[in-house]
């Protein structure tokens, strides 16, 4: 859905630094470069970038009103 505010192993924020890590990655950077660009070095917040399905613009069509 929405990016985590902390990653789940270590517990370093890291919400902040997905729009631009989106940015990189469309102006067609490398993920692993755009990732160490941003300062993640530890393979769980990686892995939670690269896991990460952005899936709120799906889920808001379904909101009662």
């Amino acid at each position: 859905m929405i990016i985590p505010i902390r990653c789940f192993s270590c517990g370093k924020p890291v919400a902040h630094l997905w729009e631009q890590y989106l940015e990189k990655v469309k102006n067609g950077e490398e993920r692993g470069k755009a990732m160490d660009a941003l300062g993640l070095k530890r393979y769980c917040c990686r892995s939670l970038f690269l896991g990460h399905v952005d899936l709120i613009d799906t889920v808001a069509e379904f909101k009662k009103v």
